[in-house]
């Protein structure tokens, strides 16, 4: 399972509003090969599912992310930040044994 923080929810929920999208949206969550721990995190707006997708709703934001990057993501949380050191979306991720100073890839 994913869950989203109340900071991430009032976040998402804006932009969907801002950028006038399709009810049906959704948040599409993945892990690809890549960034220099390894691996790294996939963030996008999507209205179609696949076959393997795993959907999730936290809050009200639906979440769907593939069956592969589940095993990387299971037990993850969708935050965000508006602090000085960067502004966005971030994933607190209990499986990463390290990140890379960016935090947006790592390794388990």
């Amino acid at each position: 399972m994913i869950t989203v923080s109340e900071n991430a929810r009032a976040y998402i929920s804006r932009l969907l509003a801002e950028q006038h999208k399709d009810p049906a949206t959704f948040v599409r969550v993945g892990v690809k090969s890549g960034g220099c721990s390894g691996l790294e995190y996939k963030l996008d707006f999507d209205t179609q599912t696949i076959q393997g997708d795993e959907m999730y709703e936290d809050k009200g934001i639906k979440i769907v992310v593939d069956f592969k990057s589940l095993l990387y993501l299971y037990g993850t949380e969708l935050d965000y930040t508006g602090g000085l050191e960067g502004k966005g979306l971030f994933f607190n991720n209990p499986n990463a044994s390290r990140t890379c100073g960016c935090g947006e890839s790592f390794a388990v």
